[in-house]
């Protein structure tokens, strides 16, 4: 199946859009027989051919499709491209031993991935992640194009229709009226002060914030010299040599000093440290 695209491409115009849609409409359509020898040759023979004839047989129908979901402000092109992936997917999975015809199988491939594209590609956030969620867009967009805005009563009678709570509903109406916006200002943008960049708080100069930053360092401070305060002088120099003094010393350099081994000043740090833990808890 890999090889259909390059098939494709040999008997459909690529250039331009009219033309291509021309050249599927003109396309003959299948007979219920033929569509079966077809799919039968592709099942037990792995017919490449069967299945370009099968493809290009059934691409008006994706194209119909396509023009569905024209209003969501997406190319035709790329609709009738992502619907064509899904005709492939369904044609690819088709069993010919069902009394079925091929497309009524096939639609639902060709709308899933109308709907994932849609999805995806709809707002720069996605404004629907669960199954759910994508099954209650569609259906709460086509509801409102119908109807239009919705009121109190209209929204209440959506939700019972939807068969879903009215703060879910509430919430995808919500995410169907937003509208994506720059965050940073653009050189030929006359609303720059309406961007959210603009209105981010800079909190780096708040008197308020800087005073209680100030208070927490020097609390800090006051703890640790209290902590430290309560241990031996030997280990309070060893914690000071080597986490608080701007040249560190190695556990070589205190090994020699207090004349022991280094794995000693090891174990006296580790001990001085546990203790400080436990003494900070209580300030």
């Amino acid at each position: 199946m890999n090889a259909l695209p390059s098939l494709l491409e040999t008997s459909l115009p690529l250039g331009s859009i009219e033309a291509y849609v021309k050249a599927i409409k003109a396309t003959p359509v299948l007979s219920k027989a033929e569509e079966h020898g077809l799919a039968k040759a592709l099942k037990e023979n792995q017919d490449l051919l069967a299945a370009k004839k099968l493809i290009l047989a059934n691409l008006r129908y994706v194209l119909r499709i396509a023009y569905q979901y024209r209003g969501y402000g997406l190319a035709l092109a790329d609709l009738i491209q992502e619907g064509t992936i899904g005709l492939m997917k369904a044609v690819k999975r088709f069993d010919p031993a069902h009394d079925v015809r091929l497309i009524s199988f096939a639609i639902h491939w060709i709308k899933a991935e109308m709907h994932d594209f849609i999805i995806r590609n709809w707002r720069i956030v996605k404004v629907a992640t669960t199954k759910a969620q994508r099954k209650l867009f569609f259906n709460l967009r086509k509801n409102r194009q119908e109807i239009g805005y919705l009121s109190s009563e209209e929204t209440v009678d959506a939700a019972k229709k939807l068969n879903v709570s009215l703060d879910v509903l509430r919430e995808m109406d919500m995410r169907l009226n937003a509208h994506d916006m720059s965050f940073d200002i653009t050189p030929d943008d006359n609303t720059s002060s309406f961007m959210p960049s603009q209105r981010l708080e800079d909190a780096r100069y708040n008197p308020a914030l800087l005073l209680e930053y100030e208070d927490d360092i020097q609390q800090n401070t006051d703890s640790l010299q209290m902590a430290l305060s309560n241990l031996d002088e030997r280990s309070q120099m060893i914690l000071k040599s080597r986490w608080l003094s701007e040249k560190k010393s190695t556990l070589e350099m205190l090994a020699e000093k207090y004349h022991v081994s280094a794995e000693r000043i090891r174990q006296i740090e580790k001990e001085a440290m546990e203790k400080l833990k436990k003494l900070l808890r209580k300030y």
